[in-house]
């Protein structure tokens, strides 16, 4: 005589008898890449808004008061920031005098060539349909604020007044 309990039969109903249907394939006809237009839109638009920007400083001159805001940082402590004179080196850039640009703010002086490659790399990469995302390594982005904090630091002791608005 056998003295083991019966065991139940394992739950049937848990478990679909059918399997559940794939989903749906995606089309066989790729998706079209965006129109000319459409890729060379933010390119083009940013060219607008830098234009519009430097139509409007080389107009209003900064080196007369009152047309626009004085630094944070200096005002509060008399310290230049980098920036300080990148809008006279901008109205400078807008009337061509390239010298009194750098005078102004060195560090935006050079910026501005450094843009237009990149924009013009942009607009080309755009108009070819390709990438055109740029993505540097850590180290360039280090490399840049070690530059800037360089000149923010030189520009503000005695012998880095040269590098002063």
């Amino acid at each position: 005589m056998d003295d083991a309990l019966p065991v139940p039969a394992p739950d049937q109903s848990a478990r679909p008898a059918v399997p559940p249907p794939a989903p749906p394939m995606a089309s066989p006809v790729a998706a079209r890449p965006p129109s000319m237009a459409r890729r060379l839109l933010p390119p083009l638009a940013t060219l607008a808004g830098v234009a519009a920007a430097f139509t409007y400083v080389g107009l209003v001159d900064p080196n007369e008061t009152g047309h626009y805001p004085v630094c944070p940082l200096y005002g509060l402590t008399g310290v230049l920031c980098f920036g300080c004179g990148g809008l006279r080196s901008a109205h400078a850039v807008a009337h061509g005098d390239w010298i009194t640009a750098f005078g102004d703010n060195a560090l935006a002086t050079v910026g501005y060539p450094v843009f237009a490659v990149l924009w013009v790399v942009w607009l080309v990469r755009a108009r070819k349909a390709l990438p055109v995302a740029l993505t540097p390594r850590p180290v360039w982005w280090w490399a840049l604020g070690g530059v800037i904090l360089a000149f923010s630091v030189v520009r503000n002791l005695p012998f880095g007044s040269s590098l002063a608005p």
